[in-house]
């Protein structure tokens, strides 16, 4: 390493801005040491009361203490507060650090360009440089801050609950404290048998449910994008409009609207069965019944979705792969084996892993249409219908188990990226992408 480099790295390895100072970038090196100095007396009165938060989850929580004849509130430690400014404090920290890592390789390339006898750039040169050459990287700057903060910070938090007993009644900040546990609680949710019976029961539904419902509304789009692709359906506009429509409202009007039309007493489709002499079936208040409704909706509101993404492969197969196989004779069972419907497999074949892994998180038609009921006593805070999803939600919301639901969060992340990297890497969307080029 030259003289220059050398020396420039050093200093700013001892300061952030000494690197720049010494390369005569006078603004620069005088920013950058402002810099430093704010960001080292900040971090030195915040970083090691966050760490010890972060560590201990605090020691002292709040309480009543009697003074006299009357008691007095004595705020303590607040677990959930202290995680949180914790990693606030440790993600402003690791930005910090990385401007300081910057700001020596900026010294270190300044000085070797000294070395070769250039000369610096200027202020000036540098704002026009960033403004111009790095402008996409500067106007992208504010958006990744506020994803760091407001969607990676958050995932964080939810992680590291699951390593906690954050749960009421007995770990509800201020009043309690909430310790780390570790894996405790994954496995109480996978062995403790009040808990792994719910886990395992509403799982298998879970995977059941994502399966049947992939598959029916996938092939059922496909039926019906098949059916008015052919040559001899008339008003083919009116027929995507029509089918179009369950899509086209909101899925909120139409699972509500939904049901209502499967009521158990007063429903519409029970006083229909009524007219041909069918008894009055249990849609909503039944658990197998319920599975089938839901089921059944699903289909109803996820249909529309993959005929149009069907119709739109559809009409990019070229069209005289169809007219040289009826050159050769092909019936049209063999056009569709042959050429139809590998193009469409191909192309959907993403589409088809991505509705999977939606199903399995597919909150609004279960929480909508049963609210994950009929109620099942032999599980914790779940019903016949619920997934992990709305499991989940009612363990936040409703019952204050914060740790099993960041644990059970944590457990669907891993199975849906499992098994959407896996299913997509075997597909031949991925092994032959350039087939189609």
């Amino acid at each position: 390493m030259r003289r220059h480099q050398k020396t420039a790295t050093i200093l700013s390895v001892l300061a952030m801005g000494l690197g720049q100072l010494y390369n005569r970038q006078f603004i620069k090196g005088i920013l950058l040491l402002c810099v430093e100095i704010m960001g080292g007396y900040y971090f030195l009165q915040r970083l090691p009361h966050a760490v010890w938060g972060l560590v201990t989850l605090g020691d002292t929580p709040t309480k009543l203490v009697k003074v006299g004849k009357r008691y007095k509130n004595v705020v303590g430690d607040h677990s959930v507060n202290l995680l949180i400014g914790g990693l606030v404090i440790l993600i402003l920290f690791g930005l910090f650090v990385t401007l300081y890592v910057m700001s020596v390789k900026d010294a270190n390339r300044t000085g070797k360009l000294r070395d070769e006898g250039k000369s610096p750039a200027s202020f000036k040169e540098t704002v026009h440089f960033v403004t111009d050459k790095r402008f996409p990287q500067l106007l992208l700057t504010l958006p990744a801050i506020s994803v760091l903060f407001l969607t990676i910070m958050p995932i964080l938090m939810a992680i590291l609950l699951a390593f906690t007993n954050y749960s009421a009644p007995e770990h509800i900040p201020p009043a309690k404290l909430v310790d780390w546990v570790g894996f405790q609680t994954f496995i109480d949710l996978l062995q403790l048998k009040t808990w792994s019976h719910t886990f395992y029961g509403v799982f298998i539904w879970t995977v059941i449910w994502a399966v049947i419902a992939t598959v029916t509304t996938y092939f059922g789009g496909l039926l019906v994008a098949l059916l008015i692709d052919q040559k001899g359906i008339r008003f083919k506009g009116m027929w995507r409009s029509i089918f179009i429509i369950p899509y086209a409202i909101p899925q909120l009007i139409s699972l509500l609207v939904m049901r209502n039309l499967f009521n158990g007493q007063f429903g519409p489709i029970n006083q229909y069965l009524g007219y041909f002499g069918i008894g009055k079936l249990p849609w909503l208040t039944d658990p197998f019944w319920a599975k089938v409704t839901v089921i059944i909706v699903n289909m109803w509101v996820g249909i529309p979705v993959s005929m149009v993404l069907i119709l739109g492969v559809l009409t990019a197969i070229p069209k005289d792969m169809y007219e040289a196989a009826e050159v050769d004779g092909a019936s049209a069972f063999q056009k569709l084996r042959v050429i139809t419907l590998p193009f469409v497999f191909f192309a959907t074949t993403p589409i088809l892993i991505t509705q999977f892994a939606g199903n399995i998180n597919n909150f609004n038609v279960i929480f909508l249409l049963t609210n994950g009921d009929p109620v099942k006593g032999d599980y914790q805070y779940a019903g016949s219908t619920d997934l992990l999803v709305t499991w989940l939600y009612k363990l936040t919301l409703n019952n204050n188990k914060y740790n099993f639901a960041s644990a059970i969060g944590i457990i669907i992340f891993v199975i849906v990226a499992s098994l959407s990297i896996w299913s997509y890497r075997r597909s031949k969307s991925y092994k032959e992408e350039d087939m189609i080029q």
